[in-house]
């Protein structure tokens, strides 16, 4: 039975000829300072068509790059497994790629590890791999799935990813990003006392939880609409 999200936004109209949401994937990246655990936020500029000035986690829309693209190794048997119950494994494999390539578009962070032989890429990959790192796919988890509501000028499907910081390879200056101002490593309670879209609370508490390595296995929550009234299903 799926539950409702108090406060996910709920349309009064239903329209059939919505527009079709594009995959997209996101990052939740965690740091474990002694003294709290912190994730990695941006505030999206003023400019954007979508949600500006709201803070949120790095991320986008999966690019044909990412389908071509064979690197990163395997996804973790969980999270490869839970992907399949609703993609192919292209498709799987694109997602992870994307919320890497995403992140470092975003902050000039790169998930993955340092390597002499990086693929030759003319594609949006070229920056990531002269740096002389490749992804590292087994280093994300799958945490959650969100839709964005029916009648948005922009609709995604987007699929969450969490790594711990251990997984950095490195970083540089993200000053030629236009996309999210300057990143920051938050606490959860400074997340969650910012403007932030009503989804990405919910991710940052869906994070927070699995920081506890017992909850390591918990469903991955499903945020969405079926006949216009919001409802949250387990993967």
């Amino acid at each position: 039975m799926g539950k409702s999200l108090e406060g996910f936004e709920k349309d009064e109209v239903f329209v059939k000829n919505q527009l079709r949401p594009k995959d997209a994937a996101t990052l939740v990246l965690v740091r474990r300072d002694r003294d709290a655990a912190r994730v990695l936020m941006g505030r999206r500029h003023s400019s954007s068509a979508f949600m500006a000035n709201k803070y949120v986690f790095p991320g986008g829309r999966v690019d044909a790059c990412d389908m071509r693209l064979h690197v990163g190794g395997e996804l973790k048997p969980a999270v490869h497994k839970r992907l399949l119950r609703e993609v192919s494994e292209a498709r799987a494999h694109a997602l992870a790629l994307a919320a890497v390539r995403e992140t470092f578009e975003e902050t000039g962070i790169l998930v993955g590890e340092r390597t002499n032989t990086v693929p030759r890429s003319k594609s949006a990959w070229s920056r990531f791999f002269a740096q002389g790192v490749v992804p590292k796919l087994d280093a994300l988890d799958y945490i959650a799935r969100a839709i964005t509501p029916p009648n948005r000028p922009r609709r995604f499907d987007a699929r969450f990813f969490m790594a711990d910081a251990s997984a950095i390879a490195d970083e540089l200056d993200a000053g030629y990003t236009d996309e999210l101002l300057t990143p920051c490593w938050l606490t959860f309670a400074e997340a969650r006392a910012l403007d932030v879209p009503v989804i990405t609370r919910a991710v940052l508490a869906e994070a927070e939880a699995r920081l506890d390595e017992t909850q390591a296995l918990r469903p991955v929550p499903f945020f969405h609409f079926v006949r216009g009234t919001s409802r949250i299903d387990d993967i």
